[in-house]
């Protein structure tokens, strides 16, 4: 049993060394028909690097919610293409206006935390120090929305239901906004000129670093109803963040909410919801969802891609075996069986598929982490991808590689011997 194993590991390591001689021998053809797998198994392994790329920082940071938050808006947290019917079905709805955020605060008994929120500015905030970067986002709070977005004080105060009530000059800085425009001294208790208005800076936030090359920290919170006064609630929906008080009763809480809210927009019985609910889960999986299609659709071009390249490899394997007749003649004159040239020209098939995955496989990884490298996001290695694009350059050598091979296999000895 044994004789007859190492007999099969010596026979397949033969049949693996005559054909990379073969494929060595003939070396621009080798590459010219290896070329249409490299395509091939690049295309997805760069698709799906970048995806992996997207996806772990996604999963990582676009969780902008806090622990047990949801958020109750008009639309979805992420939309990703969809028919005009679905955009004219969101536009269509009513705005979340500032009272049914706060009936939602008086009626709702299960959550710990419910928070009003809205975006109303970007642009650059002045100093007596320095100006920021146009880039700077201005956004409207209640208290509630803090711990809701899992935004942690680093100095100062957070607002005051008073600061809310009545609509006090103050505002809360993220943590590289303050640095920025602060870089020698305390943000808290300095004047910020933000859109032409004074504000007196009240807290600032601790770090929560970047997600997709964007800064988390460059932003400034001003009390909801400031900002309302200064920018208008005429066609603005707010959202509104619920936390639940802990992870099992999350799912109540959410029931509750979205019952309270039906009562509220007056939804009737039967009728679908006229707002989203939002989670770090739901957003995650929606991304999910889109890039899923995404990879189906690279799976099918790179399949034409293989399936074309399987075709090249089985012409150039068939112009083989006429050029090496004389060659098979040979082989089976000294004894040689049918197996062992089917074993070596099926081997010479799977080496040139990869030799052409393998490189494709390298240029992939590298160029789908170039977006990690623009991003500033940590490279990645799509495992499981590539043991799957390589096992299918094994199927498409095997696959186009049996026809020639059992031809080679097939030839008669005496005839392949007078061959010239």
């Amino acid at each position: 049993m044994k004789r007859h194993r190492s007999s099969i590991f010596a026979e397949a390591r033969e049949s693996f060394s005559m054909a990379i001689g073969a494929i060595a021998a003939h070396k621009l053809r080798s590459a010219l028909t290896l070329l249409g797998v490299l395509v091939g198994v690049f295309s997805i392994i760069v698709v799906m690097t970048a995806m992996r790329v997207m996806q772990s920082d996604i999963e990582s940071k676009l969780s902008s919610l806090g622990s047990q938050t949801f958020m109750v808006r008009k639309w979805p947290g992420l939309f990703f293409g969809g028919n005009s019917g679905d955009w004219e079905k969101y536009w269509r709805r009513k705005d979340i206006t500032l009272a049914q955020g706060k009936q939602l605060q008086e009626r709702a008994t299960l959550p710990l935390n419910i928070g009003l929120e809205s975006m109303f500015w970007s642009g650059e905030i002045k100093t007596r120090y320095k100006t920021s970067a146009p880039t700077v986002r201005l956004y409207g709070e209640t208290p509630g929305s803090f711990p809701a977005h899992n935004w942690n004080l680093a100095e100062g105060r957070l607002f005051f239901d008073a600061d809310v009530d009545n609509a006090r000059a103050v505002c809360v800085l993220g943590s590289g906004l303050a640095t920025n425009i602060f870089p020698n001294s305390s943000a808290v208790g300095e004047q910020v000129k933000v859109d032409g208005i004074n504000y007196t800076v009240s807290g600032v936030l601790e770090s929560k670093g970047s997600a997709l090359g964007g800064d988390q920290d460059n932003f400034a919170v001003v009390p909801l109803k400031t900002g309302l006064n200064r920018y208008g609630h005429w066609g603005r929906s707010l959202n509104l963040l619920v936390q639940a008080r802990d992870r099992a009763s999350y799912a109540a809480t959410l029931e509750e909410v979205r019952g309270v809210m039906r009562v509220i927009r007056k939804v009737p019985p039967g009728k679908e919801d006229d707002f989203e609910i939002s989670s770090n889960d739901s957003m995650i999986e929606q991304f999910n969802s889109f890039t899923r299609t995404v990879r189906i659709g690279m799976a099918v071009v790179s399949s034409i891609a293989l399936l074309a390249a399987g075709i090249g490899i089985m012409n150039i394997m068939l112009v083989s075996v006429t050029e090496r007749t004389r060659e098979i003649g040979i082989r089976r004159a000294i004894g040689a069986k049918k197996r062992n040239i089917m074993v070596q020209f099926i081997m010479e098939a799977v080496v040139l598929c990869e030799v052409g995955g393998a490189v494709g496989v390298v240029f992939g990884i590298l160029g789908g982490n170039v977006l990690a490298l623009v991003l500033k996001l940590p490279p990645v290695v799509p495992v499981d991808w590539v043991v799957m694009g390589l096992a299918i350059c094994s199927v498409v050598g095997i696959i186009f590689g049996t026809y020639p091979a059992w031809k080679a296999a097939n030839l008669d000895p005496i005839e392949s011997l007078r061959y010239e």
